[in-house]
C-alpha cells in the first residue's frame, strides 16, 4: 500500500496532480499496489479532485475520522465528534485564547460562527454561519472535527495552548493552516485507520509506504513500514522523520515510486475515466 497525504505532498501548490506524480501512482496500482488517499480534508475535496484525475479508490478523510470510497462517494466507515465534547473543549480554549473562533466540520459542510473568520476559497458553496456561538452547538450533522482558529497565534502555539484543557477528550493535531487547529474524537489518526484499513486487507505495516508533510501525518509516517517526509515539511516532521523525499512542486512523491516501481513506470498516455488512476 501506498498511502499519501495531498496538500504539501502529493499535490503541487496550486492543487493540481502532475502528470509524472499521477502516471507513477498509476505505474504502482498496476504493478499491484493498492493508493489510499489519508488526508484532513474532507470528502467533498477528494470528489472535486476525483473529477480532475480519475482518482478511484479509498481516501482516509478528516485525519482518519472517516473511510471513504471515492468511486461511489461512500462513507465506509466514521469515527464521530460528540457536539457536547466539542462544546466543553471550546469553551476550555476560549478560556485560555481570546478571541478565537470555532467550527464544525461535518464532511458535507463547516458550520462557523461570527469569530471563525477563516475563508477558504475551495470551501465556497459549502459554509453554514449560524448568528452565534451558541447557535453552533446545535448543530445536528455529525461532526468529524472541531476547527480553532486564531488571527494572532500560528497553529503550533495554539496547539499548546489547548492541551491542558483538552485533556484526554479529544484528539488534537493542525495541518499548517495558520492558527488552524483540528480537534477530532479521542484515538482519532491517520495511522490509527490505516491500520484498521490494512489489516482488513491483510497488509503488514511494513508493506506500507507513508508520505507527508505535517503533523497530522507524523502518526502515519511512524506505523508505516516506509515513512517519507517531504523536503517542504513541518520542522516537527523533518527532525521526526529519517528519511526524506523532494518537494511537492519536485514531485518526491513520484521520485520514490519510480524508484520502486522502475521496471513499471513508462511515459504514457493516462487512462481515462473514474475506475483507475
Amino acid at each position: 500500500m501506498i498511502a499519501s497525504d495531498l496538500d504539501g505532498t502529493l499535490l503541487r501548490n496550486d492543487g493540481t496532480l502532475s502528470p509524472r506524480t499521477l502516471r507513477a501512482l498509476r505505474a504502482a496500482e498496476e504493478a499491484g499496489t493498492e493508493i489510499v488517499i489519508v488526508t484532513a480534508r474532507p470528502p467533498r475535496f477528494v470528489d472535486r479532485l476525483a473529477e480532475a484525475t480519475g482518482l478511484a479508490g479509498t481516501a482516509v478523510c478528516s485525519n482518519g475520522a472517516l473511510v471513504y470510497d471515492i468511486a461511489t462517494r461512500t462513507v465506509v466507515s466514521s469515527r464521530i465528534l460528540p457536539v457536547t465534547t466539542a462544546h466543553r473543549v471550546a469553551t476550555a480554549l476560549a478560556a485560555v485564547v481570546p478571541g478565537v473562533g470555532f467550527a464544525l466540520e461535518t464532511g458535507n459542510q463547516v458550520v462557523y460562527e461570527p469569530a471563525y473568520r477563516l475563508r477558504m476559497s475551495e470551501d465556497a458553496g459549502a459554509e453554514l454561519p449560524v448568528p452565534t456561538l451558541a447557535d453552533l452547538w446545535l448543530t445536528e450533522a455529525p461532526v468529524t472535527k472541531l476547527l480553532a482558529w486564531s488571527d494572532r497565534l500560528d497553529a503550533d502555539t495554539l496547539m499548546a495552548a489547548a492541551r491542558p484543557g483538552a485533556g484526554d477528550e479529544v484528539q488534537l493535531t493542525h495541518s499548517g493552516g495558520r492558527g488552524l487547529l483540528e480537534i477530532s474524537a479521542p484515538g482519532v489518526t491517520k495511522a490509527g485507520t490505516l491500520a484498521v484499513l490494512c489489516a482488513a486487507r491483510g497488509i503488514d505495516a511494513t508493506e506500507v509506504i507513508a508520505f507527508g508533510d505535517m503533523p497530522n501525518d507524523l502518526t502515519a509516517l511512524a506505523w508505516a513500514g516506509r515513512g517519507y517526509a517531504m523536503a517542504n515539511a513541518h520542522p516537527a516532521v523533518l527532525a521526526a522523520v529519517p528519511t526524506h523525499t523532494g518537494t511537492n512542486e519536485e514531485d518526491g512523491v513520484a521520485d520514490v515510486i519510480e524508484r520502486l516501481f522502475a521496471a513499471q513506470v513508462r511515459p504514457r498516455r493516462p487512462t481515462a475515466g473514474r475506475g483507475s488512476w
